[in-house]
């Protein structure tokens, strides 16, 4: 029996077999330096699921700062609730997405579970006040509850956000051998980060950590440069494998700023790529290795 679905409050949203949570945080008036692009990355988002890969808009949750309504505003509890909203009840056939656009940060591991020593986060808008999110709570939130059949893209344009789900395996372009090459990222004291049999794939960038703000030429012309490349490669060629992608957006961040030639609404105002989560490379990590050359890329 699927347990009942708990409310967001002041959100009426549908439960159709494809849902997405969309979170893009400027942090505006807070203590936090000013992003110029999270909002343009959600809208981008939102514009490619419904569009491209037949999202319902009722079935698209959006927690940004500018939105009035206070259930919509991306504080640390009302992420909490959409995370659980996004998998509650999940059946074989789902397909979920969860996009984060905005601050990042490295807080030092108590677990032992990190072989780096430091947890990955992500800053919600009253980050300074109520801390930040960790891996391990989005492992356990949106990761874990996955059962067989269902599966779950997370689009993260943040600093620090290489890991940030906490799945075992990650798969990174390859200096030594000049290609895609998987490795092995499970915690060293063996706790276990997978699913109950679905699929989590994350796809982020690894990052020197140094926000950049040099291209941003005003506050409603930019979009995240991680958050472009994605969107821009699935555009470009739809009908895609995971392997083809990352390095479409590989390709895409070397060209660096300029134009963004995004499609949509949101795509068509937006003049500049603004680099504000100091990605250098595009990485996808997953609760389990598949062969990306052949997977094909579908949400």
């Amino acid at each position: 029996m699927v347990p009942a679905m708990r409310p967001i409050p002041g959100f009426g949203g549908g439960r159709g077999k494809k849902r997405a949570v969309l979170v893009g945080i400027k942090y505006t008036n807070t203590r936090a330096c000013e992003l110029r692009g999270p909002i343009n990355d959600v809208k981008c988002m939102r514009y490619l699921l419904t569009e491209h890969f037949g999202f319902a808009n009722d079935c698209v949750l959006i927690l940004t700062d500018e939105e009035r309504d206070p259930c919509r505003q991306p504080t640390k509890n009302n992420i909490r609730m959409a995370m659980h909203w996004l998998v509650q009840g999940c059946s074989s056939g789902d397909s979920l997405v969860f996009q984060f656009s905005g601050a990042g940060v490295q807080v030092p591991d108590c677990s032992g579970e990190e072989r780096d020593g430091m947890d990955e986060a992500i800053c919600p808008l009253d980050s300074f006040q109520q801390g930040p999110i960790l891996d391990d709570e989005i492992n356990q939130a949106i990761v874990r509850p996955l059962v067989h059949g269902v599966k779950l893209h997370a689009i993260v344009d943040a600093c620090h956000s290489a890991t940030v789900l906490d799945l075992p395996y990650q798969c990174t372009f390859s200096k030594q051998y000049g290609c895609l090459r998987w490795r092995d990222e499970r915690p060293l004291n063996g706790a276990f980060k997978g699913t109950s049999g679905g699929q989590a794939v994350l796809i982020s960038g690894s990052s020197n950590g140094k926000t950049q703000m040099n291209m941003m030429p005003g506050p409603d012309a930019t979009v995240g440069a991680m958050t472009h490349s994605f969107i821009r490669a699935v555009e470009c060629e739809p009908r895609t494998t995971y392997g083809h992608l990352l390095t479409s957006m590989r390709t895409i961040m070397r060209e660096g700023g300029g134009n963004c030639n995004l499609q949509g609404p949101a795509g068509g105002c937006i003049r500049k790529v603004a680099n504000f989560s100091g990605v250098e490379e595009p990485q996808l990590s997953s609760a389990c290795k598949f062969d990306i050359h052949r997977e094909p890329f579908c949400m």
